[in-house]
């Protein structure tokens, strides 16, 4: 189905700077279809929809357009009254920020999907994407200590994204598969901070 539903994507994802932009879909996609491979009894429809559609209505890029864009993609796939409500909830339960439980398989499977492409080298990549496209500073050493110490920071640095968000995701994968590829990106987001302090000649925050 991925075939038929990625052409529909492009132009729409395509308006967003690189850090949500329609390679990230791809990516996404990817991770989904590696997992999906232990899980045959999920309902593929429903996982490649909710991937082609996650970030339409994320609160940093809806638009004017999204609730049409939406709606278009599920009168041209036909998707029923039912599946949407599905796909809704999922991505619903997709957001790191949300804080919601992802309750079904397919869900699981999508969250994991797009928590893998926030970490390692290619999170990294995006974290100064997004940052630089929403004129973020790149390091604020004090706001890193604050949130480490547990507070909550709007708008911040680039480096203060790994210990707001980064740093967690590990730990809150659903999947055996995802499970096992972020345990690799995450060390390297680890050697990553250790070599930027060791450049700006300062000592680690351990979150």
């Amino acid at each position: 189905m991925w075939s038929e539903l990625r052409p529909y994507l492009v132009d729409y994802y395509n308006q967003f700077d690189a850090s949500h932009d329609m390679a990230h879909i791809d990516r996404v996609y990817e991770n989904a279809r590696r997992i999906l491979e232990n899980y045959k009894e999920a309902n593929h429809r429903i996982v490649t929809l909710a991937v082609g559609l996650h970030d339409v209505e994320d609160k940093k890029y809806k638009n004017d357009r999204s609730a049409d864009f939406m709606q278009s993609i599920f009168t041209t796939f036909s998707v029923t009254e039912e599946e949407q409500k599905i796909i809704r909830t999922l991505i619903d339960q997709v957001s790191f920020s949300g804080g919601l439980t992802a309750t079904s398989l397919e869900a699981k499977i999508v969250q994991d999907a797009d928590r893998i492409d926030a970490i390692g080298a290619i999170g990294i990549a995006r974290t100064f994407a997004f940052g630089g496209a929403k004129d973020r500073s790149l390091y604020n050493h004090k706001e890193v200590e604050e949130v480490v110490s547990g507070a909550k920071i709007d708008n911040g640095s680039s480096v203060t994204h790994f210990y707001e968000k980064l740093l967690k995701l590990k730990d809150k994968m659903n999947t055996e598969k995802a499970k096992e590829i972020a345990e690799e990106r995450h060390r390297f987001m680890e050697a990553f901070l250790e070599q930027l302090y060791n450049e700006l000649g300062e000592s680690p925050c351990r979150n």
